[in-house]
């Protein structure tokens, strides 16, 4: 992946109104564009949180959701989602879910950079361990959902905003856990 991709860009109402390079909708005036998050479980019903890589243009070394990543123009977003797993973690999903889709945020980080996105919001399994990409994820880490959500609600800094939010939105990882544990 380089800076020359190409994201969606969306008018305030969510509809396609074209498309940018992606270095040019992380900055400090950043247009509304297409995005996805997901959340891996294993069949422990663990979650699988990453620490996204230093190099990382927004929230460098800062501890976030499984992956998330934009669909390419014409991309179908499964078919994003199937290709960032891989990417930044040599993972292969199975039970893939929407479960947040009309998800939508905007944030800034401490050196000014701007998300604004809307970021419909996935689960997945997965039988596998991940295998890092070093350009993307510095670390991951298998946690019990319930721990995470007593974490996000101690010390919410210690994360991406992204996830915060999702956590907050819909209980995200209260129902992952009810269905999760065991689960194949």
């Amino acid at each position: 992946m380089n800076d020359e991709e190409l994201v969606v860009l969306l008018d305030d109402d969510g509809r396609e109104i074209g498309t940018a390079a992606k270095s040019s909708v992380h900055g400090t005036d950043t247009a509304l564009h297409l995005a996805f998050s997901c959340h891996v479980l294993n069949p422990a019903g663990e979650l699988l949180v990453t620490r996204r890589a230093v190099t990382k243009k927004t929230w460098p070394g800062v501890w976030s959701n499984s992956f998330c990543g934009h669909p390419r123009p014409a991309e179908p977003l499964l078919s994003a989602v199937r290709r960032r797993a891989e990417y930044e973690l040599g993972l292969t999903l199975t039970d893939i879910e929407l479960s947040l889709p009309l998800f939508r945020y905007r944030a800034v980080d401490a050196s000014g950079i701007v998300e604004h996105e809307l970021c419909p919001v996935y689960t997945a399994r997965t039988s596998a361990e991940p295998v890092l990409n070093p350009n993307e994820v510095a670390e991951a880490r298998w946690v019990d959902p319930l721990a995470l959500t007593r974490s996000l609600e101690a010390t919410p800094w210690a994360f991406s905003p992204w996830l915060v939010l999702q956590a907050r939105q819909l209980h995200v990882f209260d129902s992952l856990t009810a269905s999760g544990r065991g689960a194949t």
